[in-house]
């Protein structure tokens, strides 16, 4: 048996920019993390039954020449990516949901590659495997995403990714002190709407627009991509209270991408935030629900939290993960 885990992301500025909608026009950049929060993914060799069983929130079993009748769209083009025919067990648990804005579907895919790479004794790069989970999501299923959520699983840290319009991306780890990278997960609160939606929607309404170049999209990915390089600036001279109003000013162009973006709900639990302590924030993802993050001024930690709270969210705290995709275990 081979257990994986991969972590979630926490895009942190420039996100949006990594579609290819925008950067093979326009070259990307953008600034994600991960997270301590992972998908878990089990692979096991059965010693004599022939079938192929997929555990997640359904269960299939399957001929193992079947493979193109398995329903979970991942697990089924990875299994044909790789060519893999022979009878397994494929079971997943998670710390956080699909539909939470986390890049949940890319951690899967991250750590299934890496456990089926194993299994095969196929050793490739950590860029090889970011690249195969994009190639795997964006080219074969054909999810209208960009490429930062598979690099942030795969590398982990605090990184930045240069994307260039051909769709090379060069991943570069920030430079932070220790102090300040702890300075920041004192002062970043995540907070759980207790919403979950469908992000290919509001991500293919995105990336549509940025296709025929609608202006005011375009623009505002630009001043995205903007906010993501004063964003790297702010964290690599321990700047928090920058970044946090950086956080605010990419909110605010968000919001002039897609009216799914956000709701009447989402922005009042926003002022709520800025009026207990958090300089700026955002919702995580695509946007439309999840989890909303806030860069909180020093000291006001518990007053923010319990005014979230008191409105109906559920804090969720976390730290930052520099390992990426990780076996854990081959038995």
């Amino acid at each position: 048996m081979i257990v994986v885990r991969a972590p979630f992301r926490l895009p942190l500025g420039g996100g949006g920019t990594d579609l290819p909608s925008y950067y093979q026009k326009h070259n990307a950049f953008l600034v994600t993390a991960a997270i301590n929060k992972y998908m878990f993914i089990n692979i096991n060799k059965p010693a004599i039954v022939d079938k192929i069983k997929i555990n997640y929130s359904k269960v299939e079993i399957l001929e193992t020449n079947c493979i193109n009748e398995i329903k979970h769209d991942i697990v089924r083009e990875t299994l044909k990516y790789l060519n893999i025919k022979c009878p397994l067990e494929i079971s997943s648990m998670a710390d956080l949901s699909a539909g939470t804005g986390m890049g949940s579907s890319s951690s899967y895919t991250v750590a299934l590659l890496k456990g089926l790479n194993q299994l095969k004794r196929r050793y490739i790069s950590l860029h090889e495997l970011a690249e195969e989970a994009c190639k795997i999501e964006i080219d074969l299923i054909g999810k209208p995403i960009g490429k930062q959520d598979q690099y942030a699983a795969a590398y982990g840290g605090i990184i930045q990714l240069e994307i260039d319009h051909l769709g090379n991306v060069n991943v570069i780890p920030l430079k932070i002190d220790n102090e300040v990278i702890y300075e920041l997960e004192n002062r970043l609160m995540m907070f759980y709407t207790n919403i979950q939606r469908d992000a290919n929607e509001i991500l293919g309404e995105q990336s549509q627009k940025a296709k025929v170049d609608e202006k005011v999209v375009i623009n505002s990915m630009h001043k995205i991509k903007e906010i993501g390089l004063e964003i790297k600036k702010c964290l690599e001279t321990g700047d928090i209270d920058c970044f946090g109003k950086l956080l605010n000013e990419h909110w605010e162009e968000k919001q002039r991408i897609s009216s799914k973006m956000s709701n009447r709900q989402i922005n009042k639990w926003y002022e709520i935030g800025k009026k207990n302590g958090a300089i700026g924030g955002k919702i995580m993802g695509a946007g439309g629900g999840g989890f909303m993050l806030f860069c909180v001024e020093s000291g006001k930690r518990k007053t923010l939290r319990q005014a979230m709270e008191n409105a109906g969210m559920r804090y969720m705290d976390f730290k930052f993960d520099f390992e990426g995709v990780k076996i854990m275990g081959n038995f």
